[in-house]
């Protein structure tokens, strides 16, 4: 499951959680590109599908939006490096994703995780004031489904997409 690992403002943030976000929201990412690219490089062809996110803009989750950020931009300077390989480079961004009745058996899980110094009151607004942000910006109001984001990554890997390269694909049913 994806999301932040934390909902809060920024400057309530330790450096230690900055980092661990960056290590488990951005750098799987890098480190799976840079072990695929020689053996695409060599067979002078291949397609890689990025998870990007919706959540480059929006409320307490500022080191989750980063990385994912940072998932936009390799996506694109990648495209442009290794275009001369055949190699296609794109980034599928999910919005929401409804994982009801798919995790647990209440069906719900919260995303995110609270600080220790943040009272649990407090962590509640955040977290409320933080899907609200999300809901209003949905145009079908309602959140995605895993295989319909599975179906856009598997476009953007198919030969359906062949001319389709350093591009992000939104499927976040209208979110901006």
């Amino acid at each position: 499951m994806g999301g932040t690992i934390w909902i809060k403002p920024f400057h309530l943030y330790t450096e230690e959680e900055v980092k661990l976000e960056l290590e488990r929201s951005l750098l799987p990412t890098l480190w799976g590109c840079l072990a695929v690219l020689p053996i695409m490089m060599k067979q002078m062809g291949g397609s890689i599908v990025n998870v990007g996110s919706q959540s480059t803009r929006g409320l307490y989750r500022l080191p989750y939006a980063t990385s994912k950020g940072g998932i936009l931009a390799l996506t694109k300077v990648m495209a442009m490096e290794y275009g001369r390989y055949n190699i296609r480079i794109n980034t599928m961004a999910p919005g929401g994703t409804d994982i009801t009745d798919r995790v647990t058996p209440r069906g719900f899980i919260r995303a995110g995780v609270m600080a220790e110094d943040i009272a649990d009151d407090e962590a509640e607004a955040y977290r409320r004031e933080m899907a609200a942000d999300i809901t209003s910006q949905q145009s079908l109001r309602r959140r995605g489904l895993p295989e319909e984001q599975a179906a856009a990554i598997a476009f953007l890997a198919s030969d359906d997409a062949s001319f389709i390269t350093g591009q992000v694909v939104n499927c976040s049913g209208g979110q901006s």
